[in-house]
């Protein structure tokens, strides 16, 4: 943004509350509602009312190429005028003091503990000009009866219901502060009756007071930094999230929301529905559910996610019509999922494909389920879903023949067991989303990310926890692959996987290797863990797997022996050593097993420089 596009300039604050008033100065819709307590309110008014500086407020200009839905400032009348400019930060103080000091309505607020509260405020005239009082002592919150209870209620501390009992309280309504003269001319009369005496304690309070408290809020000027029409989109949501420091920071989704609205489609609605219609939200969170305790694998698909995938296509078109026109190199926009980009979205382009991304995303969900990844918690990289529905939806219905599937699948696992999904997607995003297209099209090379992967032995040492993508991806791989249970013999297919409540567990049990002095960075790594059923872990308990595989055969709760040892095996575990309960070289082949399931995965040689034949290991943990 060039230093031409905005001013800086002091306003009365006055002015600016009677711009709220008029509708001249509005909210952009995206905006959320004011939510200040009463404290920080009172905070508020204290501070003005000592003229101290409460903080810039920063406007757009409304008539340029971001046009956003206006609302009016909470408690405004319907507007009279066009709005001149939207107010994009500075909206809780200026709402706050437009409720309190310009409007003669009750304030509908919130204590510090969020109970809702109506209040009137007031200034305690002598409080605020008493040198040892801090002025927020001063600022009184009175509720909406104007009557201040105590004893639970049974007793009355100050009743300011009329004009005349705030005057003897000398309690002067923060209402009036722009406009104070009747009540002051009020005070003059309730005082002076008979004879006007300028020396009175009255008349030094009241003229103290106009001067000192009334005449700082008439004054009091706030700096605007006005943005001019000319503001881009992408840097009305750079500056916003820059100045919003207290609150949630504003999202793609929130913007396109505001710039749709604009002509008239509701956004929000196409996301989160209503009380007629599902949105896209809730159909994603239910696709492939199976229980009502879990949700499906779409589930944290966000709106950004969904707009990432639209962007895709609409970026594409753009590069493709300018590559019609004969343009090349640098002269062809990039296709990208970034946030100027789907701040670039126009609403026609939405509506075109909208029902194509979201096909995207349940073929990514069918997708995954044949991986064997059922739930989000399982789920590697949720970054990666974005290209993944963009490419399955632009294959169309060729994306389910297994030679594209099998393609796909090696994308997959190389950006999951390379790590390749954690930060900095956007690029690679808009990469992967071109170049997999192609390579599964015949008419373009292997994709960055299956040649940028890499994947070392030793990796498979430091993975413990699900902060890690590969962690996740072996799991889903040793399923994917056919692992049956050890109890019961049966594959973990995606019913079972729920009914079961399949997790991963310990193969030698936690408290076997801790009886056996085996360090718990050496048995918590993946190596040593398998997806295993909630009443299979339960029956292991804590015994050595000699042991607890006899309690399995004793039982009767599998087929036989051999069968038993074949359930073993599929999790690519060596019987004979599990039984002797040697866990050193149960490691160590274990290890060599899962580096071949992951090469068989990927397409790619493991670098195995760093097995330890010696079983000491190293602590080189990375997530």
């Amino acid at each position: 943004m060039s230093t031409s596009s905005f001013t800086t300039n002091p306003v009365a604050l006055n002015d600016l509350l009677a711009r709220c008033e008029s509708g001249e100065m509005q909210l952009p819709d995206f905006q959320r509602s004011w939510v200040w307590d009463e404290d920080r309110i009172k905070s508020l008014i204290a501070s003005i009312s000592r003229g101290f500086p409460v903080g810039a407020i920063m406007t757009l200009q409304v008539g340029g190429g971001v046009e956003f839905k206006p609302r009016m400032i909470e408690g405004a009348p319907p507007a009279k005028e066009s709005a001149e400019a939207l107010l994009l930060d500075g909206q809780q103080r200026l709402t706050s003091m437009y409720q309190v000091a310009f409007r003669k309505e009750v304030v509908h607020t919130v204590t510090p503990k969020k109970k809702k509260v109506d209040r009137y405020f007031y200034i305690d005239m002598k409080k605020s000009l008493d040198p040892n009082v801090s002025r927020e002592e001063a600022i009184v919150g009175v509720p909406a009866d104007k009557i201040i209870r105590a004893d639970f209620g049974r007793s009355v501390l100050m009743d300011l219901t009329s004009l005349e009992n705030e005057i003897k309280a000398e309690m002067f309504p923060v209402n009036l502060v722009m406009d104070s003269d009747d009540w002051l001319s009020a005070f003059d009369e309730f005082y002076f009756k008979d004879e006007f005496e300028i020396r009175n304690p009255k008349n030094v309070l009241k003229k103290s007071f106009k001067n000192e408290i009334l005449d700082v809020f008439k004054t009091y000027a706030i700096p605007v930094i006005a943005l001019d029409k000319s503001t881009s989109k992408e840097a009305v949501c750079v500056v916003f999230e820059k100045v919003n420091t207290g609150g949630k920071p504003l999202d793609a989704f929130e913007l396109i929301t505001a710039i749709y609205a604009a002509d008239g489609h509701e956004l929000r609605k196409d996301w989160y529905g209503d009380s007629q219609t599902v949105g896209r939200a809730k159909r994603f969170t239910n696709t492939y559910k199976v229980h009502q305790s879990e949700p499906g694998i779409l589930s944290e698909v966000g709106n950004t996610d969904f707009l990432q995938v639209i962007s895709l296509f609409h970026t594409r078109d753009r590069r493709s019509a300018a590559a019609g026109e004969g343009k090349v190199g640098k002269e062809l926009p990039a296709i990208s999922a970034n946030r100027a980009a789907l701040l670039s979205v126009p609403l026609d382009v939405y509506k075109r494909y909208e029902g194509l991304a979201e096909i995207g995303f349940t073929r990514a969900a069918q997708f995954l389920r044949m991986l064997h990844v059922f739930r989000p918690y399982d789920l590697p990289y949720q970054s990666q879903v974005v290209p993944l529905a963009a490419i399955l939806a632009e294959l169309g219905d060729d994306w389910d023949t297994s030679a594209t599937r099998e393609k796909i699948s090696q994308w997959y696992w190389n950006g999951v067991f390379g790590e390749l999904y954690g930060s900095s997607t956007e690029t690679r995003i808009a990469k992967d989303f071109v170049e997999v297209v192609e390579w599964v099209k015949g008419i373009g090379d292997v994709p960055a990310t299956i040649t940028d992967s890499t994947f070392r032995a030793d990796r498979l040492l430091t993975m413990r926890m699900r902060l890690s993508a590969a962690y996740k991806g072996v799991n889903a791989l040793l399923m994917n692959e056919g692992a049956l249970d050890f109890r019961t013999g049966k594959r973990f297919e995606y019913t079972l996987f729920f009914d079961e409540s399949v997790d991963i567990h310990h193969i030698f049990p936690q408290k076997w290797c801790e009886d056996n002095k085996i360090e718990k960075k050496i048995y918590d790594s993946i190596i040593n863990k398998t997806p295993i059923s909630s009443k299979t872990n339960r029956m292991i308990g804590g015994a050595a797997p000699s042991a607890y595989l006899e309690a399995i055969e004793n039982k009767k709760l599998i087929e036989s022996r051999e069968v038993l040892d074949h359930a073993l095996r599929t999790h690519l575990i060596d019987v004979e050593l599990l039984r002797a309960d040697n866990f050193a070289e149960f490691m160590k082949q274990r290890q060599l097993a899962l580096i071949s399931l992951i090469e068989k995965a990927t397409g790619k040689a493991v670098y195995q420089d760093g097995i330890d034949e010696s079983g000491d290991y190293e602590d080189d943990e990375i997530v």
